[in-house]
């Protein structure tokens, strides 16, 4: 088994570093230094490996991302009809683990940064273009407009979860049912 570096190692770090404090400050109004600090290293090789404070946070959207991915990936695994695939990318989407608070403020700050930065409207582009086109293939043979079909239950996924992720009394599990109640509505007969 080939030996991990240090590099890799200490990414993954900052990374994790950086949910943390984003969860903790519900903002990206941390700094790099308290960052390496909670990563346990200078913040001078926290520059080193990634530049700033927006390259870490690209780096941890990815990594939120990667781990949404994987739960995308594993319960469409599971589904063996075109119905099945659309509720897997609706469940997934409301996994506990979307629910973290550090997640959760995660995706906050994205959403509030992608107008004015380049790269994190880049990064909440692929995230959706990626929803959409999972939903498109889902749909398709179950409706006679998939891609605005799509569009409506990925506008949907996205709200409710915002709705429910900024309220005291929201429930992941409400925000789930609903979201598949609109799928019903969709699809209706056509299972």
């Amino acid at each position: 088994m080939p030996k991990l570096g240090m590099k890799p190692l200490r990414r993954a770090s900052l990374v994790q570093a950086t949910i943390t404090e984003i969860g903790r400050a519900q903002s990206l109004d941390v700094t790099v230094g308290q960052i390496a600090k909670t990563a346990g290293m200078s913040t001078a090789l926290a520059h080193h490996y990634f530049g700033g404070k927006n390259e870490i946070f690209l780096a941890a959207m990815r990594h939120i991302l990667t781990e949404y991915g994987a739960q995308v990936r594993s319960r469409l695994e599971q589904a063996t009809t075109p119905f099945e695939r659309a509720e897997a990318i609706i469940t997934a989407s409301f996994d506990k683990t979307c629910f973290a608070p550090a997640t959760v403020c995660a995706w906050m700050t994205l959403y509030a940064a992608a107008p004015t930065q380049p790269e994190m409207k880049r990064l909440l582009s692929l995230y959706q273009a990626r929803l959409r086109s999972n939903l498109t293939h889902a749909l398709r043979p179950l409706t006679v407009k998939p891609e605005a079909d799509a569009d409506m239950i990925a506008a949907l996924i996205d709200g409710l979860y915002l709705r429910e992720a900024l309220s005291d009394e929201g429930s992941r599990k409400t925000a789930q049912h609903m979201a598949l109640l609109a799928l019903n509505m969709i699809v209706k007969d056509r299972r």
